[in-house]
């Protein structure tokens, strides 16, 4: 076991894990964050897409040690009362089915708008590319983010 200090959606945490203890887990089992999900568990399917540093990044395959001196932000680090313009725009298209996905799709979603703010359909379906739902709402989310850049 080791210490590691992390800065998750804005608040400073000293954990004690080893060090190469997933930050999904970290995030969920150790701060009880839970928005972040499991999915794959080999980085295939993004449903555990976090920021770090403001870039995308799949947690389940991503080693404490890669966070330490980074900042962390999850989904519930997006906005704390919903009002972030994809959160928004995910209820206005009614983008969720299971809704199992979400975080992840959100999050990677709020990475692009972070780096591009008005990007055509074509970067938006490159970049979601990876995010894979089951329930099949591609067209929605793409919608959603289409409208999200609209207003930011």
């Amino acid at each position: 076991m080791a210490q590691f200090n992390i800065n998750v959606n804005g608040v400073d945490h000293s954990v004690d894990v080893d060090d190469d203890t997933p930050i999904l887990w970290v995030l969920r089992d150790t701060l009880n964050l839970v928005g972040t999900k499991y999915g794959c568990g080999i980085a295939q399917c993004g449903a555990c897409t976090i920021h770090i540093d403001g870039a995308a990044a799949r947690s389940c395959s991503l080693p404490i040690g890669a966070a330490s001196g980074k900042k962390i932000t999850t989904i519930e680090g997006l906005s704390e009362d919903g009002t972030h313009p994809l959160q928004q725009a995910w209820i206005e298209h009614d983008v969720p089915q299971c809704g199992y996905c979400q975080a992840g799709q959100i999050m990677t979603a709020a990475a692009l708008l972070a780096e591009n703010a008005n990007p055509s359909e074509s970067e938006i379906e490159d970049t979601m590319h990876g995010n894979l739902c089951r329930c099949g709402t591609y067209n929605r989310i793409k919608a959603a983010v289409k409208t999200a850049a609209s207003r930011t």
